[in-house]
């Protein structure tokens, strides 16, 4: 068996940790498993450095879309499959992945016909962004032009894992795949929880014992509603390394901190960010992993340090509702603010920030 799945799905919907406890799950019980961890960004961002160093099989295909690297693409499925012999190769894509259907799927199926068996393509989606789509369901805070960004991917959608279940009741979690069964004909709907690792057997059976459609999608959405979508976004990478010039500080903290005073100076400026991730980690492989959804939701921790500290390795990545002059602004105040507050000097790496559409054509 060499099933390939991509894994879609809007921001903060938790596709990392998704594929993270599928890729754990099927190891354990099924067979051997991979994933690729896939950003525009440069090499070394947080969806992988976080599933390596909780010890995922995981790669990296970095600073190009797998949309548009086949070969590399290509190449890298090849060693997962024929030379390290896993059964399931799970990918994540860049942003909101619109599009994937197209230029991976059936692109791969066009070109090495027969290469791979396309596993159902997959968007993983949390119960706060499919708001965005329900009549009289909370306003996630979100700009209503990303509307047309999630409509796409459902579009696109061959299997929606519902993310996130722990947090809704058994009557909202069948609210909401009634509503993606019924608005998205042919498309099926699991629920599970990434975290809490519930309903994972159910969404791997269904990906061993189905393929992938195959079918063009035709959006209904003019360029243009997508350009206007894709003008409310910019990305921001940084890697950086803060070190205490005496004593010592607590890391997990100085990272919550940070994604407060992140989320406060977006506010503070209507703006907000579908997903802040902060990532750091100590020589020893030590990480904590913080993620913000939202400026009016709680910073959350995936993982924790366990000892203090006196220097930390940092990476933040977003995809924000922000223009990007604003947003690096933001970003750099933040960082230099809550440095300063725990009586760290930065030592900054890497930083870019664009518009998702910087370069496009009036």
């Amino acid at each position: 068996m060499k099933k390939f799945m991509v894994c879609s799905g809007f921001l903060g919907a938790g596709k990392t940790t998704t594929m993270m406890a599928l890729q754990k799950r099927f190891s354990e019980k099924y067979g051997k498993a991979a994933m690729i961890s896939n950003d525009v960004g440069g090499k070394g961002l947080v969806d992988y450095r976080y599933s390596d160093a909780c010890g995922r099989n995981a790669v990296e295909i970095a600073e190009e879309c797998i949309c548009f690297v086949t070969e590399d693409l290509v190449d890298c499925l090849r060693n997962l499959f024929d030379t390290e012999g896993n059964d399931l190769v799970m990918s994540d894509i860049p942003g909101f992945g619109v599009g994937a259907l197209e230029h991976v799927y059936l692109k791969l199926n066009d070109e090495y016909k027969g290469e791979f068996d396309m596993a159902p393509f997959t968007v993983v989606i949390e119960p706060a962004g499919l708001d965005l789509l329900i009549e009289g369901r909370p306003d996630p805070e979100l700009p209503k032009e990303l509307n047309c960004l999630l409509d796409a991917q459902l579009k696109e959608a061959d299997l929606v894992i519902l993310n996130k279940c722990d947090t809704i009741t058994d009557e909202e979690k069948e609210m909401y795949t009634d509503f993606i069964t019924k608005a998205y004909p042919g498309c099926s709907a699991l629920g599970i929880s990434a975290t809490e690792e519930t309903g994972l057997d159910e969404v791997i059976d269904y990906l061993i014992s189905n393929t992938a459609r195959l079918e063009d999608v035709d959006f209904g959405i003019e360029q243009e509603t997508f350009n206007e979508a894709f003008g409310k976004l910019s990305e921001y990478n940084c890697q950086y390394y803060v070190q205490v010039c005496c004593d010592d500080f607590d890391a997990n903290d100085y990272l919550v901190d940070l994604g407060k005073a992140i989320a406060d100076r977006l506010r503070e400026n209507d703006r907000t960010t579908p997903h802040l991730k902060i990532f750091g980690q100590l020589e020893d492989r030590q990480v904590c992993m913080v993620n913000l959804i939202g400026v009016d939701r709680p910073v959350s921790v995936e993982a924790r340090i366990d000892k203090r500290c006196i220097d930390l390795a940092v990476v933040i990545n977003t995809t924000s509702a922000c223009e990007s002059d604003l947003l690096e602004k933001i970003m750099q105040e933040s960082i230099e603010e809550v440095s300063r507050g725990y009586n760290l000097s930065v030592f900054m790496f890497f930083t870019e920030c664009f518009g998702l559409m910087d370069g496009e054509e009036e």
